[in-house]
């Protein structure tokens, strides 16, 4: 028996940067070069709406409950859509593209990162209080979450973990140092960060077929439990290792394993815990560009565009782009050493 999976209908018409199931729903948003952001219904399979922007939409993210969003692209503008009425406002603006944002629901934070190379932080409950910006050592890759911490990928293999406490305090205009400083695991450009939902650890993946899996407590011990494996490589039929992009990370809710997706079409769940592979789905027919789990972890959302394997993140008229669902099925994505 096949897992079920099916296409959402009226996909975007151009590369999908990012994807995100909200809180309390399967409603799904999508993100779009081609300026705009949907919002879907997965459970009938349909298109709800769309929101336009002046420029391909680089991030898109659920702010306090379903009724809301928050975006940032190539319009270096941090917009919110209030997703019944419409309506966008602008909440800061960076100086270059906005690569990431994301919403945290334990202390009421925007976070948007730049490749300006700084952070702003936004009281989203107090919009008269002005937005805080945070540098950056470096441009910044991706960004991932958990209810107490924020972690920065950047470039030159560096990465910044944050208190967000800190981030949401008062004294955060004064200039909020990170909780912990640290190199890359991986000799090469990061792609994509995933904080473990436990808020234990992080993955971290490379544009040369790699993830790293590291802990967040300091101590020698934790410290020596981080590992990094090659992943989504292909051999040729000339017999030659052909090394595939890992663009995508995304940690189930409930189990705590997580999925990569990369620039060979392939999508495939790892306990990172026993540091072995659940299972790998049939190849896609395109990159996968971007994955998100439902809340309640019984569904898979699985953005594919073109491109993304070869760092190109705009696709052509000819391009395949799409969004599959796929229905878990009981303990599909446990870990080998789950109950």
């Amino acid at each position: 028996m096949t897992t079920p999976q099916y296409e959402l209908v009226n996909p975007p018409t151009d590369a999908i940067s990012a994807i995100q199931f909200a809180p309390t729903s399967l409603r799904l948003l999508v993100a779009s070069w081609d300026k705009h952001v949907y919002l879907y219904d997965t459970s009938r399979n349909a298109q709800i709406d769309k929101f336009e922007h002046r420029a391909p939409v680089l991030d898109v993210c659920w702010g306090a409950n379903d009724e809301e969003a928050y975006t940032g692209g190539l319009d270096w503008d941090v917009r919110r859509i209030n997703l019944k009425t419409g309506a966008q406002t602008v909440l800061s603006s960076h100086t270059n593209g906005v690569k990431s944002v994301l919403y945290s629901r334990e202390q009421n934070i925007l976070i948007s990162a730049s490749w300006d190379s700084t952070l702003h932080i936004h009281h989203v409950l107090t919009p008269d209080k002005p937005f805080v910006t945070i540098s950056l050592p470096n441009k910044p890759f991706s960004l991932s979450l958990t209810p107490t911490k924020l972690v920065v990928a950047m470039a030159s293999r560096a990465l910044h973990i944050y208190s967000l406490s800190d981030l949401a305090s008062d004294s955060a205009a004064q200039g909020i140092e990170p909780w912990q400083r640290r190199e890359s695991s991986l000799k090469f450009m990061t792609r994509a960060v995933a904080c473990m939902p436990n808020d234990a650890g992080y993955a971290s993946s490379s544009i040369e077929g790699r993830v790293a899996v590291e802990w967040f407590d300091p101590s020698s011990t934790s410290q020596a439990r981080k590992y990094a494996f090659k992943c989504h490589r292909q051999t040729s039929p000339e017999g030659i290792d052909v090394v595939y992009p890992v663009n995508a990370l995304a940690f189930h809710p409930v189990h705590g394993t997580f999925a990569s997706g990369g620039g060979d079409g392939f999508v495939a769940l790892w306990d990172g815990i026993a540091k072995r592979r659940i299972r790998q789905y049939q190849r896609y027919q395109a990159s996968v560009s971007a994955l998100g789990f439902s809340s309640d972890g019984k569904f898979l959302a699985v953005a594919i565009s073109p491109g993304f394997e070869d760092g190109k993140e705009g696709v052509g008229e000819d391009g395949t782009v799409a969004v599959f669902v796929r229905e878990l099925a009981e303990g599909e994505a446990k870990g080998k050493g789950a109950k």
